[in-house]
């Protein structure tokens, strides 16, 4: 567990940051913006919340606990001598995000066009959170093109984005208050 006593530390004044192992980097490495990527993706998710309740709320808010885990995973490299017992994404934390994005695309109508980002409040900023997270994954596949870093949290991100993707559709009334991208609408006026 972690305990704060300060919250300022004056450690970061010239630009570099800790990671979990200790090594320093400056803020703006490539890890750092993976996992300060990940901690934006949980901000958004947080907005939503304010607009939703029972199931949706409770899978929302265990993956805010999830992204934390994945920022913790993200903050100590995978070759680190200290590497044993460090919090790892799992894979059947995956796995619990196809379920639900299974169970939630059961109950929608399948998609005729593509969708703008909108509808209720809560669907906009599940859709915020979605393209947030889609930047954590590119930022995450660019860092393991440089370092080894867990498949899991990877794919716990890709599945992620397609998972707030879907629970955009459901907030949206099950599919009702969708938002339809109409191609070439605008283009002939003047």
């Amino acid at each position: 567990m972690v305990t704060l006593n300060r919250i300022y530390t004056r450690t970061g004044d010239k630009g570099e940051t800790a990671l979990g192992d200790g090594t320093r980097l400056p803020k703006h490495a490539l890890r750092i913006s993976a996992y300060g990527t990940v901690d934006e993706a949980n901000a958004a998710i947080g907005l939503a919340r304010l607009h939703t309740h029972g199931q949706m709320d409770a899978m929302l808010a265990r993956i805010q606990n999830d992204l934390f885990d994945l920022g913790a995973d993200l903050c100590v490299p995978q070759t680190t001598k200290r590497n044993e017992g460090r919090l790892r994404v799992a894979d059947r934390q995956v796995e619990r995000l196809e379920r639900e994005i299974d169970s939630m695309n059961a109950e929608l109508a399948p998609l005729t066009s593509f969708i703008l980002p909108g509808g209720t409040p809560a669907a906009a900023h599940l859709h915020m959170a979605r393209t947030i997270v889609r930047r954590a994954e590119r930022l995450m596949t660019d860092l393991a093109g440089h370092e080894e870093i867990n498949p899991a949290a990877i794919k716990y991100a890709n599945r992620l984005s397609d998972h707030l993707f879907v629970a955009a559709r459901f907030a949206n009334d099950k599919g009702a208050k969708d938002v339809l991208w109409i191609p070439g609408a605008n283009r002939d006026e003047a």
